[in-house]
């Protein structure tokens, strides 16, 4: 197949967190299948200078932006047979500090950003070499990508458009702005209706994606139901139900060629399976490397994450706070809201030796935490997939994890199996169940045949991309199997009046 995925982050040239993995690992396997796979996604400031071998490309994008007109350019790279990365070079909207935001917040010029990006994606896919038979979306930051193709199929001649897809990761965040926004696309008004891209007055571009695509996925199947959920719905969930083909849950996969403890330069020393021995020296070098104590019969807990309330980072730090007066240590790598960096950096400060903090995020750091932590802790009020309980897995590092979303998928708890063991779960996102899991772990940690059977459990499972891949190729194939006038939804603006009532009442 010819397919061409359009992403706002990609490993390893640009990342804030999982979708850049995800999508990075998606076309590196689908292109190891034999697939001829485009990845379109935007040119930020430094990937020219980072990676070499990105080559200008012949090709010249020329966009109306609402009243202005903006010119913008493509960069290339084949990093593999198969696969083409397609950067699109516009400096005003990409040559920044920051993807999304600045040391202010969020860009206020974001909604034409992504339209700009959206319509490069469009004009490479109508008119690459490629020609691709499916497009697949990811995430808000391509949104208006389904309304953009749809208009040109019915207006301007695009009368063979490929199949397209969308995939959320993360439905929390949706791309709301202005309505006034809309102008930038240069689509009709007519299109701006509750039945696609206005929502309650604002524009979302998310909500354009999800009602104008041809299919929806997300990255689990646990997710997949939530999302139909008030409780997890954001607000769309009433959008949800209306689709025409339910939403595909698929559990995302692990790069095994990187994260693996066997031939990883990022590690002191090597293991297995077989061999946990390395895993000690892992730990006593991370212990090292961080300032805290050197003691490797000392519980290490550790966690690796976007310091957010999503991420349960309220609930880590009180949890962990409570139980400091215990023998057990503490390390994070991690950054986002201030309040809560301030927060576990305190409670390093206030902790030498037990406790570590590291504000940011480090690829090498990442590694060594995971080899050298004995439970990986992952509180998520609600997670779409999550990849970092996998690595732990794999990294022979049980995972502590609210009972949710892909987290729910990837994680066996005793109550689960207690023959396929591999983590513990906690059900309600409060601080007193948090707690009651890490007194899980510690008793696990007390008995060495339990938390050996863990770590091995947990090191054979498999998450291996090429099954997940697999699983993509079987979507596309059942897209490209449904005859197009079956997938083209009646735009009529009383669609999700249902939604508009529920929320009045």
């Amino acid at each position: 197949m010819r397919i061409l995925l359009a992403t706002s982050e990609l490993h390893p040239y640009s990342k804030t967190g999982g979708l850049g993995d995800m999508v990075g690992a998606l076309a590196k396997y689908l292109a190891k299948q034999g697939h001829q796979v485009g990845v379109v996604t935007p040119l930020y400031r430094g990937i020219l200078e980072k990676f070499t071998g990105i080559k200008r490309f012949e090709w010249l994008l020329a966009f109306p932006l609402g009243k202005e007109f903006v010119r913008g350019g493509v960069w290339t790279l084949q990093p593999q047979q198969n696969l083409t990365v397609y950067f699109v070079e516009q400096p005003r909207f990409f040559d920044r500090d920051g993807i999304y935001q600045g040391s202010s917040g969020d860009y206020d010029d974001n909604a034409d950003r992504y339209i700009f990006f959206s319509k490069s994606v469009v004009n490479l896919a109508r008119y690459l070499p490629l020609q691709p038979e499916i497009v697949h979306l990811h995430d808000w930051q391509t949104g208006l990508v389904p309304l953009l193709i749809r208009h040109q199929f019915e207006t301007g001649g695009w009368g063979n458009r490929p199949r397209h897809c969308l995939t959320i990761h993360n439905l929390a965040y949706q791309g709301v702005f202005e309505a006034a926004n809309f102008a930038l696309s240069n689509l009709p008004q007519d299109y701006f209706t509750p039945a696609t891209a206005e929502f309650y007055g604002s524009l979302n571009f998310l909500k354009a994606g999800l009602c104008t695509a041809d299919q929806v996925s997300t990255v689990s199947p646990t997710y997949a139901n939530e999302i139909g959920t008030p409780e997890f719905g954001c607000g769309l969930e009433s959008v949800l139900s209306e689709l025409q083909s339910p939403v595909k849950g698929i559990l995302n996969g692990v790069d095994y060629e990187e994260w693996n403890t066997d031939a990883n330069p990022h590690l002191a020393r090597p293991y297995g399976v077989d061999d946990l021995q390395g895993k000690r020296a892992n730990k006593l070098a991370l212990q090292k490397q961080l300032g805290l104590f050197e003691r490797a019969d000392t519980p290490l807990f550790v966690n690796v994450s976007r310091l957010v309330e999503q991420k349960g980072a309220d609930l880590q730090l009180e949890a962990v706070r409570s139980l400091l007066n215990l023998d057990i240590q503490f390390a994070l790598l991690g950054k986002g809201d201030p309040l809560f960096e301030e927060g576990f950096s305190s409670l390093a400060a206030s902790n030498p030796g037990k406790v570590a903090v590291t504000i940011g995020y480090d690829h090498a750091l990442a590694h060594r935490m995971e080899a050298g932590g004995d439970f990986f802790v992952m509180p998520s009020r609600f997670e779409p997939c999550g990849l970092n309980q996998m690595y732990s897995l794999r990294y022979g590092t049980p995972p502590i994890v609210r009972d949710t979303g892909g987290l729910a998928d990837s994680v066996t708890d005793a109550r689960d199996d207690v023959g396929m063991v591999n983590g513990i779960k906690f059900r309600e996102p409060h601080v007193g169940a948090l707690q009651k899991a890490l007194f899980k772990a510690l008793a696990v940690y007390k008995d060495p045949a339990t938390l050996r059977h863990l770590r091995r459990n947990g090191m054979r499972v498999d998450f291996a991309w090429e099954h997940v891949a697999a699983r993509y190729e079987s979507m596309y194939r059942e897209m490209k199997a449904r005859p197009l006038s079956t997938l083209i939804r009646h735009l009529d603006p009383a669609v999700h009046l249902t939604a508009k009532i529920a929320k009045n009442t």
